[in-house]
């Protein structure tokens, strides 16, 4: 059975919808309290049971919820309606006549009051009880994934597989305690029909939007429906690692796929390295979660090669909180706080208020789940000025709980973010955080205490790979912290002397480069940045020796290139200058490296010497002569590089010594490349027919070079079809339809009436 009676009666109402849509065939038009005339959903049609019984006509649903748990439902509840129904009946708009309750009903209560609807005139009457429900709700797996709450709901062990349940605990550890209080918005519904109509979602929106509970909803859904394999994976390349082609029902959650709180460059390159592979796997059926906040996205759009992977626009869906209606908002102010931790005292004092913090203009998802634990409103005056305050200055309320925390907890706040929000438990320190701890006036056994103290409000645990792992509540409470680091030099070269590099180059920004979400270092702690730079030859990030040396290059140049101000880089060059013979040998054999990006940076700052800028240029020459990359004819920081005497002569060669050659010599040079069982084969050549429109837009005075590159197009095409492999029929998938509302009803009936109760 499942605990309805936390629902709320317009969830149950919802509920009740879903039911008759899903197992009735119908969509119901469903009235608002105000002037629903004894009907909360109705529809004219015909529905055949189970048991072959037909019913046809004009159908009334009326729903009946009790808050009180285990109440049975008797006569007297519906006794009011009476009148009602003889209306209906009058009208000739009832002829079957269907209650639904979370109430338990005898056979004695159900005889009654269908006898009482027949001398009304009502043809048919059924009446759906707690246990009803509960079985449509046990037996029906598009219904769970249309309203995932009553995963929340009753025991997940009776709800879904044996083979997915253990899955299934891994994913709702961190929603366990959020999962009844789930609001379905239209953003969800619109993943749902992403997900299956292109097997890829891609979920964007602000900080507290709520696009890990969408995916978190999603991932379960795909393992109760389908028995997915579902993993929840942090990198592109763990996505490769773990496809199975001969497993089609394989799911892959990436939650903050470009960085957590700001943009992270590396992330987005392997990506790009490993998209040939993506394409393949979800054209053979494997399924595709991605989250990211908006800003972060918008940030790493420039380098994603989102042209080559349509989906990464098509199958995008924006959760968007300035788009949740009024009635969504009012349904997660209910959920959170009549189920929370508040006290029933406390829920009654906030009652009169929430109207008005649903209609606030800044709230949030979030703005609900703080208003619903004690530890966040402690010190809250209700009144309408400080719980405006509350709802509209988040951050910076966020940043005053920060100060007013003991230090023991604020070491623990930084113990997580110095292991980039995730702090592996049993905790383990290594020499400097111990350090760190210690010039905090901590240690690890105070910090231990005090994230258990936290636990559930500003921190939580969470299971990833079989580890157990501290993280913050939200990721909000990660920014909030960093802008409290800012505002305290002391605390934060703290901070810089006990991270460890890979993560410090994951963070930080030296000086104002304008990245939201990063830590900003000052310049009188540019020193303390170099320090740590001064032994930073291999990442920790992978254990080949080789990889680790490469990697840690490729992420200081990516640290170089997009988080140094001007005044870093000047102090950089001066104490470590072989930068430059790292930069002066770039591959350009897949896209421009971000070594080239580094040295327009040092160009445009009068910090590239001569020797090193013509290393660079004769890199680019050498390439584009090959037609591997021609990128430089139509990028004007590339172009940076050249003299404009250079930058001619490299246009000439190209006209004379590749432009001379047949075009199927670059076509060789790419099918010599392709990769067959792993690699898409239009994803591949998608380079090269870039390139070639590039030589026809810049040489159109090049005789008949229109039409050869038109003939290696169509040759480049036909070799694309020849290397496809069929895609796999998708079965037929049923849209999600809206629920349609009586439009000229106007709402009276609070939701928040019994929220104290």
């Amino acid at each position: 059975m499942y605990n309805l009676h936390l629902l709320g009666w317009r969830s149950f109402q919802d509920l009740c919808n879903c039911i008759t849509r899903e197992i009735l065939g119908q969509t119901a038009l469903s009235y608002l309290p105000s002037n629903d005339q004894g009907r909360d959903g109705s529809f004219t049609g015909k529905w055949i049971t189970q048991k072959n019984e037909v019913f046809e006509g004009e159908f009334v649903i009326q729903c009946k919820f009790t808050s009180k748990q285990n109440k049975n439902f008797t006569f007297s509840d519906f006794s009011y309606e009476i009148e009602k129904v003889k209306e209906l009946v009058k009208q000739e708009i009832c002829d079957i006549y269907i209650i639904m309750t979370n109430a338990g009903i005898s056979a004695k209560s159900a005889a009654k009051v269908k006898s009482e609807l027949e001398k009304l005139g009502v043809k048919h009457s059924l009446v759906f009880g707690n246990e009803y429900i509960s079985q449509q709700i046990k037996e029906n797996t598009k219904l769970r994934r249309m309203v995932p709450r009553v995963y929340g709901l009753g025991d997940l062990s009776q709800i879904i597989d044996e083979r997915v349940y253990r899955q299934a605990q891994v994913f709702l550890e961190s929603l366990k305690d959020e999962l009844a209080k789930v609001v379905i918005t239209k953003s969800y519904h619109k993943a749902v029909e992403a997900l299956e109509e292109y097997n890829f979602v891609l979920i964007v929106g602000e900080p507290a939007a709520g696009k890990t509970t969408i995916a978190t909803l999603l991932a379960m859904g795909a393992l109760d429906q389908w028995q997915a394999a579902t993993l929840k994976l942090h990198r592109a390349e763990d996505v490769v690692k773990h496809w199975n082609p001969d497993e089609p029902n394989q799911l892959f959650w990436i939650d903050d796929a470009f960085g957590a709180t700001h943009y992270e460059s590396p992330l987005v390159y392997s990506w790009n390295s490993v998209m040939p592979q993506i394409v393949t796997m979800i054209s053979r059926g494997a399924k595709i979660i991605m989250t990211s906040r908006d800003y972060i996205y918008n940030a790493a759009k420039k380098d994603l090669k989102s042209n080559v992977f349509p989906l990464l626009n098509e199958s995008q869906v924006v959760v968007d909180v300035h788009d949740l209606s009024i009635e969504e908002k009012r349904q997660m102010l209910y959920n959170h706080i009549k189920l929370g931790k508040q006290s029933k005292t406390f829920r009654k004092e906030i009652k009169p208020f929430l109207e008005s913090v649903a209609q606030n203009k800044r709230f949030i998802p979030e703005t609900a789940r703080r208003l619903s634990d004690p530890y966040f409103t402690s010190k809250l005056h209700l009144t309408n000025y400080w719980i405006d305050d509350f709802v509209e200055r988040q951050e910076g309320f966020l940043i005053d709980v920060i100060s007013d925390l003991d230090k023991d907890s604020k070491a623990a706040l930084a113990l997580i973010y110095m292991n980039n929000s995730n702090l592996l438990s049993p905790i383990s320190l290594s020499q400097l955080e111990n350090e760190s701890l210690s010039r905090m006036g901590s240690s690890l056994n105070k910090c231990i205490e005090a994230l258990n103290a936290m636990s559930g409000s500003m921190v939580h645990v969470q299971i990833e790979d079989d580890q157990h792992i501290w993280k913050y509540k939200h990721p909000t409470i990660g920014d909030a912290f960093a802008r409290y680091l800012v505002k305290n030099t002391e605390l934060l070269e703290i901070y810089i002397k006990g991270s460890d590099t890979d993560k410090l180059l994951d963070q930080i920004t030296c000086g104002n480069v304008k990245l939201q979400g990063a830590t900003i270092i000052p310049q009188n702690l540019f020193p303390s940045v170099l320090n740590k730079l001064t032994d930073y030859t291999k990442t920790k990030k992978f254990k080949t020796e080789s990889w680790a040396i490469y990697f840690a290059k490729w992420g200081l140049v990516s640290f170089l290139s997009r988080r140094c101000s001007p005044n870093f880089l000047k102090m950089y060059v001066k104490q470590f200058p072989a930068i430059y013979e790292d930069i002066s040998q770039p591959d350009l054999s897949k896209n421009v490296p971000r070594e080239i990006e580094l040295a327009v940076i040092f160009v445009k700052n009068g910090l590239l010497p001569e020797k090193n800028r013509l290393l660079i240029t004769k890199q680019i020459a050498k390439y584009a002569l090959t037609g591997e990359n021609l990128d430089f004819l139509e990028s004007e920081e590339i172009q940076s590089l050249f003299h404009d005497n250079e930058l001619l002569e490299l246009k000439d060669r190209i006209k004379n010594e590749l432009l001379v050659l047949p075009l199927s010599e670059m076509t060789k040079l790419w099918k010599s490349k392709y990769r067959e069982n792993n690699e898409d084969a239009e994803y591949h050549m998608y380079s090269l027919k870039s390139n070639l429109s590039l030589l026809q837009e810049y040489y159109p005075d090049v005789p008949d070079l229109e039409t050869l590159i038109e003939d290696e197009i169509e040759n480049i095409d036909d070799w694309i079809v020849n290397n496809t492999i069929p895609e796999e029929i998708n079965e037929s998938k049923t849209p999600m339809k809206d629920e349609k509302v009586h439009e000229s009803d106007q709402e009276t009936r609070s939701i928040f009436e019994d929220i104290d109760s």
